[in-house]
């Protein structure tokens, strides 16, 4: 189940609010430039490649506007899965959007935002716009299925710029 577990700082262990419900999820994270959407599921063959994949939601992409779109998959028995991971749980920023949809598989983006963390925890179908600047990272978990099209614009604007802040030790991870 996607959802938005909301904590001050000072509180990494407790959330002070959890969200289920999408048009909750939505709304407060519109409140910080941030677009969460759960598209229409298009049926995508078990075993599809990278192509078929992107054909498959090719009207949604090419709404979105953005230059280029690649397919990010780890899943359990990828050989490089404990290095991806820890790579990712550094706190992070990017120059253009962060654009993830889930066609598989499910993940936990977390949102620094002044003094509140937003775990994110998305599955199949569902779309994430995190803005340009905004300093987050991603968890998928310690047995990873995680099949995404990230969407960009310039290959610099698909480079993290890691902010060296070590908040995401103090928070939940995707299997807490």
């Amino acid at each position: 189940m996607s959802y938005v577990a909301v904590y001050p700082i000072a509180t990494a262990d407790t959330p002070n609010k959890v969200l289920t419900h999408v048009d909750d999820i939505r709304s407060i994270l519109a409140e910080h430039g941030v677009r969460f959407e759960r598209w229409q599921p298009s049926p995508v063959e078990k075993g599809a490649s990278e192509a078929e994949m992107i054909e498959v939601y090719r009207a949604q992409i090419d709404a979105l506007g953005y230059a280029a779109v690649e397919v990010i998959r780890v899943e359990n028995d990828h050989p490089q899965k404990d290095r991806l991971r820890a790579q990712c749980l550094a706190e992070r920023t990017y120059s253009e959007d962060h654009v993830r949809f889930f066609v598989a598989g499910q993940g936990l983006f977390t949102l620094h935002i002044d003094d509140y963390v937003y775990g994110v925890r998305c599955e199949k179908h569902d779309l994430l716009i995190i803005p340009a600047g905004l300093p987050h990272w991603f968890d998928m978990g310690e047995n990873p299925h995680c099949v995404t099209l990230r969407l960009f614009d310039t290959a610099q604007g698909r480079e993290p710029k890691l902010t060296g802040d070590d908040i995401a030790v103090r928070f939940p991870e995707l299997d807490d």
